[in-house]
């Protein structure tokens, strides 16, 4: 198999390094992003501190569904209900599609592609996916029909499947590019494993995400959002957090 260039090797060594002292700098403080945002706020948000943002929002929306799940029963019209069980999906999304982005930039980048395209379309896709989200909610509101609910379901399951066949493609072009160049430390080998883990772990997530979705619409039974039955809701995203951060950490 041929070797990388030189210089491939070194830009993907440096961005892994550089990953690798972010996250070390995250696990060992204790109040993480206010932390690093006083520590270094001359960098503003970069894209490490925008994804422990939003991770933050979509974390702390769920906690509130499950505290409040009486009151949210109780929202009218009913559509403000959908709106805050929708909307920690769609930011989760976000959220997981920024480190698709990190991963495309490192990647294109050691090949001496330009990434100047990515960022642009990186907001393309998600102002389109939040564009027809919020045009599905407004469907809804003004004529509630059920037919609506099963598009807005099939929405959520196509999005599911796009976020993870785009880490199926940058994690898994990632992984082989890393492979192919001698790994020479401990340090880097392990980078190189988080990568393959992250990739599995995060494409399996959403992949399963997708297919349950799809049969909720046949099946009312396998809906994922079910507020008569806390526990098992918070036990899903428990454990669907753990192994996503999991693999991350």
């Amino acid at each position: 198999m041929d070797e990388l260039p030189s210089s491939a090797a070194a830009v993907i060594a440096y961005k892994l390094t550089d990953a690798s002292s972010w996250w070390n700098d995250i696990n060992e403080s204790p109040i993480q992003l206010v932390r690093i945002q006083l520590r270094v706020p001359e960098y503003g948000w970069t894209t490490q501190k925008v994804f422990h943002f939003l991770n933050f929002v979509v974390n702390g929306v769920r906690a509130l569904v499950f505290v409040f799940r009486r009151d949210v029963q109780r929202l009218q019209p009913e559509i403000a209900q959908h709106i805050l069980l929708d909307l920690p999906s769609l930011v989760f999304f976000t959220t997981y599609a920024l480190l698709v982005l990190f991963w495309a930039e490192i990647y294109y980048q050691a090949r001496a592609v330009s990434t100047d395209g990515l960022r642009p379309s990186f907001l393309t896709i998600n102002a389109v996916v939040y564009v027809i989200q919020i045009a599905l909610w407004f469907i809804s509101w003004w004529k509630p029909v059920h037919v609506v609910i099963i598009l807005s379901k099939i929405f959520f399951a196509g999005v599911s499947l796009f976020a993870a066949l785009g880490f199926l493609l940058y994690g898994g072009r990632l992984f082989l590019m890393l492979q192919r160049f001698p790994v020479e430390s401990k340090g880097r080998r392990k980078k190189l494993q988080e990568v393959g883990y992250v990739t599995t772990i995060c494409f399996s997530c959403f992949l399963i995400r997708c297919i349950m979705v799809c049969l909720n619409v046949f099946d009312k039974a396998a809906d994922l959002d079910v507020l008569d039955h806390p526990i098992l809701n918070f036990i899903y995203y428990l454990v669907v957090t753990f192994f996503v951060l999991g693999g991350l950490l």
